[in-house]
C-alpha cells in the first residue's frame, strides 16, 4: 500500500536520533543533570555578532514581503556571488555563481548531488568511517554503495579503494574533517586519491567524481590544512553547510559548488537544478540567503570546542580508554574495551552517558562522543566514564 523502503526508514530512527530521544525521555524522569548527552552534533557556541546584527537589520525592515519572498530556484544571485568571492579569496579557485546552488544545509546538498549524478545501478564509494545517512541518499537515488575500510590512523585505505572501483563507479564521497573520527585527510592523501581516480576515469572512458562533504571545514584545532578538493581534482563537487561555521544548525542553509573544470560542468549544473526540482529542494530559506550576502566570511568561535576536545581526550585516556586524537570537527572516537561498540553504548546508558556506537558509521568497535557541550558537562561526566571503564574490569 505504501513505499516499503520509506516505511522502514520512518519506522527506525538513526542510532544518533534514537539515543538523543532516549536522553530526552530519561531527563524527564531523572532530571537533566542525570543525562550526559554526547549523541548529537549540535553546535554549542553563539552565532557571530555580525550575523545576529544582519538578521536583526533584515527582519526590522519595513518591507517584510521583500525580505521573505522567494528567491530563484537555485538561490539568490547576491548569495551565490558572495560565496563565489569567498571561495576565490580563500582557496584561489574561481567558481562562477552559476555553478553554485543554494540548499537547505549539507544534507540537501548531498541528496541533490547524488541524485544529479546517479544513473540506474551506479555505485558510490564510501570511505569508512562515514555519516550513515549517505547510504539513505544513495539508495533513494537508485544507486548502490561500496564501503572502503580505514587504516589504523583513520586515513582512507587507498589500496582497497582502487580495488573497489568498477565501471559502475560514479563517485567517491569524502568527508574531512571527518564525522565521526575527527580525521583531516592530508593533501598528499587526496593527491594520491586523485591520481587513482584519474587513471580509472581514463581506463573506463568516463569521469569518476569526488563529492566533498564539508560541514566541518572551519572546525580545526591544529595547524593542519584542510585541502580544497577542487584544487586537487577537477571532477568534483563541494557540499557545504553553515550549520557549524556560523553555529546555525536549525536554519538549514548551505550550497553545492561544482568545479568549473569538471567534465560537462554546465550539464552537471543542469542536473543539479533538475534534482533540486524533483526532490522539492528549491529556493533555500531566503532570509538566510540575504544574511549570507552580508556575512559569508564570518566564522563562529571554536575556542570552547578546542578546550572541550583536550579536556575530554586527556580525561578519557587518563582513565584508560583508547581514543583517536581529533584533528577537527567536534567528535572523539573512543575504542570499546571489549571490541563491542553496541555493548559499550548500552553500558554507558546505565550511567547516563549517551555515546553513539560506531556500527552505523562502518566502524565497529568504536563509539562516537560529541563534545559540543558545556565544559561543565564534560567535567561532571568523567567520573561516570571512570565507572564505565571499571564495569569492564569487573
Amino acid at each position: 500500500m505504501f513505499n516499503d523502503y520509506m516505511v522502514k526508514l520512518g519506522s527506525k530512527r538513526s542510532a544518533i536520533r534514537e539515543l538523543h530521544e532516549f536522553g530526552n525521555r530519561r531527563a524527564k524522569v531523572s532530571g537533566q543533570d542525570g543525562v550526559f548527552d554526547f549523541s548529537i552534533g549540535n553546535p554549542s557556541v553563539p552565532i557571530p555578532a555580525a550575523v545576529k546584527d544582519a538578521l536583526v537589520k533584515l527582519t526590522s525592515q519595513s518591507d517584510s514581503v521583500a525580505v521573505h519572498s522567494y528567491t530563484s530556484s537555485q538561490g539568490s544571485e547576491e548569495a551565490r556571488e558572495a560565496i563565489s568571492r569567498g571561495i576565490s579569496k580563500r582557496f584561489g579557485k574561481y567558481v562562477p555563481s552559476d555553478l553554485i546552488y543554494m540548499t537547505c544545509g549539507a544534507s540537501a546538498a548531498l541528496a541533490i548531488s547524488i541524485n544529479a549524478l546517479c544513473e540506474p545501478d551506479d555505485e558510490f564509494i564510501l570511505c569508512a568511517p562515514y555519516f550513515p545517512e549517505y547510504t539513505v541518499y544513495i539508495r533513494t537515488a537508485g544507486g548502490k554503495e561500496a564501503t572502503v575500510p580505514f587504516l589504523e590512523n583513520f586515513d582512507i585505505d587507498l589500496v582497497a579503494l582502487e580495488a573497489a572501483i568498477t565501471p559502475r563507479t560514479k563517485a567517491v564521497i569524502v568527508n574531512s574533517p571527518n564525522n565521526p573520527s575527527g580525521k583531516i585527510y592530508s593533501l598528499d592523501l587526496l593527491e594520491r586519491l586523485a591520481n587513482i581516480l584519474s587513471r580509472k576515469s581514463a581506463e573506463f572512458g568516463k569521469p569518476i567524481f569526488i563529492i566533498a562533504d564539508e560541514p566541518y571545514r572551519e572546525l580545526v584545532y591544529s595547524d593542519k590544512e584542510v585541502p580544497y578538493v577542487m584544487n586537487v581534482y577537477p571532477h568534483s563537487l563541494v557540499c557545504y553547510s553553515y550549520s557549524k561555521a556560523l553555529s546555525l544548525p536549525g536554519e538549514r542553509i548551505g550550497y553545492i559548488a561544482i568545479c568549473p573544470d569538471a567534465a560537462n560542468a554546465r550539464e552537471l549544473y543542469s542536473a543539479v537544478l533538475g534534482a533540486g526540482r524533483a526532490l522539492g529542494y528549491v529556493c533555500a530559506p531566503s532570509l538566510f540567503q540575504k544574511m549570507l550576502a552580508m556575512c559569508e566570511s564570518e566564522k563562529a568561535p571554536i575556542e570552547s570546542y578546542r578546550t572541550n576536545c583536550q579536556l575530554l581526550y586527556d580525561g578519557l585516556t587518563r582513565i584508560g580508554f583508547e581514543c583517536v586524537p581529533p584533528e577537527g570537527a567536534f567528535y572523539l572516537f573512543i575504542k570499546a574495551p571489549n571490541g563491542d561498540s553496541e555493548d559499550m553504548s548500552d553500558r554507558a546508558k546505565e550511567f547516563g552517558l549517551l555515546i553513539v556506537p560506531g556500527d552505523d558509521f562502518a566502524a565497529k568497535g568504536y563509539c562516537r562522543v560529541a563534545y559540543c557541550v558545556d565544559k561543565d558537562v564534560i567535567i561532571r561526566s568523567l567520573p561516570l566514564f571512570e565507572k564505565l571503564k571499571e564495569s569492564y574490569e569487573k
